[in-house]
């Protein structure tokens, strides 16, 4: 039996994120972090991924980790969220495989841009479970269309619920 703690994999629009998606993803990264749960987001200062990182940070022992786009040389290095561990991958947009695949759960926080539901459309390929949170109703439409799987969350507290309640496997 494993003590590997749960990967919760955040993503949302960096650049351009609203002020309200933002918001939801900081309430987001410390309710993860409360359970004990591991945040991953992709790492960079902007957005969604940093204001997860943000809140998680504030709580004692949390983990959060980032996966970086860049190779982490030079200023670059330096240029990351509030994070406990950087995974620099040099592989620019292609880490989102990454990030989705290193996740035990992905939530999808308020929508985003071709490169957020390009990791919805990765969760799906690789079996992750997926959880939008206060996306448009165009994303829900789109994605439940691609699977019965995928599950909806208007707040929080309700997504945390959602994480906690799915199945593991055994």
């Amino acid at each position: 039996m494993s003590n590997r703690r749960t990967v919760v994999g955040v993503m949302g629009a960096g650049e351009g994120a609203s002020a309200s998606a933002m918001r939801l993803a900081e309430e987001l990264g410390e309710c993860i972090s409360a359970r004990g749960w591991v945040l991953l987001t992709g790492g960079r200062p902007a957005g969604v991924m940093a204001a997860a990182s943000r809140g998680a940070a504030r709580v004692e022992g949390h983990m959060v980790v980032g996966v970086l786009p860049g190779e982490g040389t030079g200023d670059d290095r330096q240029n990351t969220a509030d994070l406990d561990l950087a995974v620099f991958t040099g592989m620019g947009k292609a880490r989102n495989v990454i990030n989705v695949l290193s996740a035990d759960v992905v939530v999808i926080c308020g929508g985003g841009g071709p490169g957020t539901t390009s990791e919805a459309a990765h969760a799906l390929n690789g079996g992750r479970p997926l959880i939008l949170l206060a996306v448009p109703a165009l994303w829900r439409e789109f994605f439940y269309s691609l699977s019965k799987g995928v599950e909806s969350a208007s707040d929080v507290q309700e997504c945390c619920r959602l994480i906690e309640d799915r199945p593991t496997e055994a």
